[in-house]
């Protein structure tokens, strides 16, 4: 009886779970035709409206964040991840600052991508409109709370967001400014939906959400990723990891090399963007690689047998180092003789997300530029510059290490889809 009661019980909050999971999807998608129609200037007016109440509401939001980062600290978790969830007055003066950011970007929703006339009189146009309802499931970093239902709002469609369990109390507090700021200027509040159940289970009923969901995408690390890949029944744009790598020629200037590897590892090294593996030519390990030892004491790197020749503190790399997305102060490194083999080895370990070249050589940046199998390839600059902000996107909804649809940094423009208009005038086909 014991077993069957406790079936039975478990059975129950199953069913609860999905019936709580399919209301929300029924809210969102309630709402998606008023946003989709909902014009630019009401649109920006709750955007800029949301920016002032984030800042003016600090106060409450860095209290709610200290819960989560108290919580987190007593589960042990590591100093970058703490990083990744901890708000700060600027960090939440850069969320207000992005969304104004996206306010003041053009509205691509009604653009004309292109346009043509037909022999028999046809006028057929190509024109964006939003989405609908994209949901959000994302791990650790209360901005991208704000982030993405800014994006989400400019591009007209509805934020249908799932953060995690360490971030929660974060999360409700931005989403409750973000929600009264859309009311006060006539936008839905249900623009912006957070799931506050943050088991696993909820988790997996948000990703089965079919009859409401237009297109899910997750942030997070492998074991996010492989929980979409098994469980999501709604279409998915993967944001993968970010194991980028600085390839340093034989030709490159090692005073740019020293200053890219640096702040691509250094700057912030728990996001995806950040470097994670050096690729040296042989010409210039000797000299590059002592240099970038000294210049980064904080970092433990770890490589082959010739880096660790040239540099004593240098710990040796199994295969499992190449791959990985470290998100902390360590460092893969590896000492190679050509461009060919240089290209070999970033596209057999990295991710798809960033890669670096610094080179003086036109020849050498062309080739690892059309070779390189990656969203974002850079040439003598930093693998943090691969961000929606920084590349004039506005703030990002995430990175696609995917071929279709998007890849890169998504922005505005990624939330949309183009439909195509037909005008005629009585046409008929023979």
């Amino acid at each position: 009886m014991e077993a069957s009661g406790a079936l039975a019980t478990a059975g129950g909050e199953a069913t609860s779970r999905r019936q709580a999971m399919e209301e929300l999807g029924r809210r969102a998608r309630a709402v998606a035709p008023l946003l989709a129609a909902t014009p630019t200037d009401r649109k920006n007016r709750a955007l800029l409206a949301a920016a002032d109440g984030l800042q003016s509401h600090a106060e409450g939001l860095l209290e709610a964040n200290e819960g989560d980062l108290a919580a987190a600290k007593e589960a042990g978790i590591s100093a970058t991840l703490l990083d990744r969830l901890r708000l700060t007055p600027a960090r939440i003066d850069g969320m207000a600052g992005g969304l104004r950011q996206v306010a003041d970007l053009p509205d691509p929703v009604g653009t004309v991508v292109a346009s043509d006339v037909r022999p028999n009189g046809l006028r057929i146009e190509q024109v964006r409109v939003p989405l609908g309802v994209v949901a959000i499931v994302y791990e650790s970093r209360p901005n991208v709370t704000s982030d993405a239902a800014g994006l989400c709002l400019k591009s007209g469609n509805v934020a249908f967001l799932r953060g995690s369990s360490m971030a929660i109390r974060s999360n409700l507090a931005i989403a409750e400014v973000l929600r009264r700021s859309y009311e006060a200027c006539d936008v839905p509040a249900d623009a912006l939906i957070l799931v506050e159940d943050t088991s696993r289970e909820a988790a997996v009923e948000f990703m089965r959400l079919s009859d409401y969901v237009d297109c899910l995408i997750p942030r997070g690390g492998p074991a996010l990723i492989r929980s979409i890949m098994e469980n999501a029944t709604v279409p998915f744009i993967l944001d993968g990891d970010g194991n980028c790598h600085v390839y340093v020629d034989r030709t490159a200037d090692l005073d740019m090399a020293e200053a890219i590897v640096v702040n691509g590892k250094t700057q912030r090294p728990s996001v995806c963007n950040a470097t994670e593996s050096i690729v040296l030519h042989a010409e210039v390990a000797a000299e590059v690689l002592p240099r970038l030892v000294r210049a980064m004491p904080t970092v433990e790197m770890v490589g082959d047998e010739t880096s660790r020749a040239l540099a004593p503190s240098v710990g040796e790399a199994d295969e499992a180092d190449y791959g990985t997305e470290f998100l902390d102060y360590k460092l893969s490194v590896r000492v190679v003789d050509s461009l060919d083999a240089a290209i070999d080895h970033v596209n057999h370990y990295g991710t798809r997300h960033s890669e670096v070249i610094v080179t003086a050589d036109e020849d050498s940046a062309r080739r690892f530029c059309a070779e390189v199998d990656a969203a974002c390839v850079l040439v003598n600059a930093s693998s943090r510059f691969v961000d929606g902000e920084e590349m004039g996107y506005g703030a990002e909804i995430g990175i696609s290490t995917q071929k279709l649809h998007v890849r890169g940094p998504m922005g505005l423009v990624h939330l949309t889809a183009v439909k195509n208009v037909i005008r005629g005038d009585g046409q008929i086909r023979p």
